[in-house]
């Protein structure tokens, strides 16, 4: 899809037709970014501390894993041999076809790379290098696109880390996954386990460190697009791919900045967001983060209030901070979407339950009071010993530190019954003595019984804390260290709901909803 005609969507009301007929046109040309037959590696170095070594050396031992169903090829102009492959002095010295380039060569030689690529059949091609616009290089980066143009060739990039597909194998980041430290050799930037969130990223370097953390939470990837200066694909085009992508169930954005094409984004954004979550965290909110924007990637950050109310026409959900990004998000790609905002807190800690009452109200979740017929429910629990006779039900529904497996869930089934119901926080602290571990496997049961979002929170940073969390989040619960950001987690799952019910598709969107196999 060409530059102008992404310029016409913005022009237009974009209908789920529409969506559908765009997306399968562009699917054609940027799916060697992520399916590939053969990837060059063009600027494959023998030193090992530059990109060069490193996007190679992953790229061929994903492909020797037979991870990365594609042929792997270097290029170096000097020639000779790296990891027992021979290294070809030009892309067209290959002889095998080849429809994804990666290039890390100087920023002065990229185009003429680019019309070897042309030349040689190339589809597309993410580029590394950095040194374009960002630091003022406005006509050569101009001159790169204008070369990839007249080559047919879809670029990601310039100046930035390009792709990363947990499902596929490619892996164009230049970063190696272990550094050594004081003699040993440690984790330093981890590649997230298969998942269902798309992350696309303008910064790499924030991008890589939010990897981390996903990886070190043990929150899964579907794919991971750094795009730098973005030049060409971008947003829009990404919206078109996940639309068809089963691996991707969210997609989350951050953003430094819109060139040109805000309208259309918004315009593609809110139809795709009828289909599938966005979570959006906008770099560049004051003065001086604007300012660091544009030294960046030369991007326009712009005026925040104005980003804000197109986030909110695009249907996705603004998160404020990075962690709000990551457990929107999280939230999001687990659970079905709220179909209002009356929320059941259930718990076996009072305090923890205070704390999310209050941070419940103040972002506008209200907590209804249970109803005689909930009550009568509960009360009848009690007397069957199920639920411990100190239990309180005033929503919080404080179940108490006496409380064993089936008191939770009981008090969860109980309480999604209710039509007036939409969401359940579940805090779930595994210190009482009469819970095993069971006690996860059941919530989480009983959750899958319906089609209202239910969120987990166990307190702590011990083994048997983080195991809970883990166990949760395999069992398609999404859960959180905190109360508060359970919260913020689950209202993402409400405004999205909100807005899937204000364009009239909330029914048939949960109709379609399934939880994660």
């Amino acid at each position: 899809m060409t530059m102008s005609y992404k310029m016409d969507l913005g022009k237009m009301k974009i209908t789920s037709e529409m969506l559908e007929k765009y997306a399968s046109e562009v699917i054609k040309e940027i799916e060697p970014f992520f399916k590939p037959k053969a990837i060059a590696v063009i600027g494959a170095s023998r030193d090992v501390n530059s990109p060069g070594w490193v996007t190679f050396k992953i790229l061929l031992e994903n492909s020797q894993k037979g991870v990365l169903k594609a042929k792997v090829y270097g290029v170096n102009i000097k020639g000779g041999e790296l990891f027992g492959q021979k290294l070809y002095k030009s892309i067209s010295e290959i002889p095998d076809q080849i429809d994804h380039a990666v290039i890390l060569v100087p920023a002065k030689y990229v185009p003429s790379v680019l019309d070897e690529c042309g030349k040689k059949g190339v589809k597309v091609a993410s580029i590394i290098s950095a040194g374009f616009s960002e630091i003022g290089n406005v006509e050569l980066e101009r001159k790169v696109l204008e070369t990839a143009r007249k080559n047919g060739i879809r670029v990601i990039g310039p100046n930035g880390l390009g792709v990363f597909d947990a499902w596929n194998g490619v892996d164009t980041m230049f970063l190696p996954t272990t550094k050594m430290a004081d003699g040993k050799e440690l984790l330093a930037c981890p590649r997230p386990k298969k998942g269902y969130i798309m992350f696309l990223s303008q910064s790499g370097a924030l991008g890589v460190s939010v990897l981390d953390y996903m990886y070190g939470e043990g929150i899964g990837l579907s794919k991971f697009i750094s795009y730098g200066n973005k030049i060409d694909v971008d947003e829009i085009d990404m919206f078109f791919w996940a639309l068809k992508d089963d691996t991707v169930r969210a997609v989350m954005i951050y953003m430094e900045g819109i060139k040109s094409l805000g309208r259309a984004l918004v315009n593609v954004a809110r139809e795709f967001s009828k289909h599938k979550p966005i979570v959006i965290l906008k770099g560049g909110k004051t003065k001086a983060g604007a300012r660091a924007v544009a030294s960046h990637t030369a991007s326009l950050a712009g005026d925040v209030k104005v980003y804000e109310a197109a986030v909110n026409k695009m249907g996705a959900i603004w998160a404020e901070d990075l962690i709000e990004f990551l457990d929107a998000t999280k939230a999001l790609a687990f659970q079905p979407p709220a179909a209002g905002n009356n929320v059941a807190i259930v718990t076996d800690g009072g305090g923890a339950g205070i704390l999310a009452t209050d941070k419940a109200e103040r972002v506008g979740i209200n907590l209804p009071p249970p109803s005689e017929k909930l009550l009568s429910k509960l009360k009848q629990a009690q007397k069957d010993g199920i639920i411990p006779s100190v239990a309180t039900f005033a929503n919080p529904y404080d179940i108490s530190g006496s409380a064993g497996d089936d008191s939770y869930a009981v008090a969860l089934e109980s309480v999604l019954e209710e039509e007036n119901i939409d969401a359940a926080l579940v805090i779930a602290l595994h210190h009482p003595p009469l819970l095993t571990p069971k006690f996860v496997d059941k919530i989480a049961s009983v959750a899958s019984k319906f089609k209202k979002p239910v969120v987990a929170v166990d307190i702590g940073g011990t083994g048997m804390a983080k195991w809970v969390r883990e166990r949760f989040d395999d069992l398609g619960v999404p859960s959180f260290p905190t109360p508060e950001r359970g919260i913020v987690a689950l209202n993402a799952l409400i405004r999205y709901g909100m807005f899937l019910k204000r364009e009239g598709v909330l029914d048939e969107y949960l109709d379609k909803w399934r939880p994660i196999a």
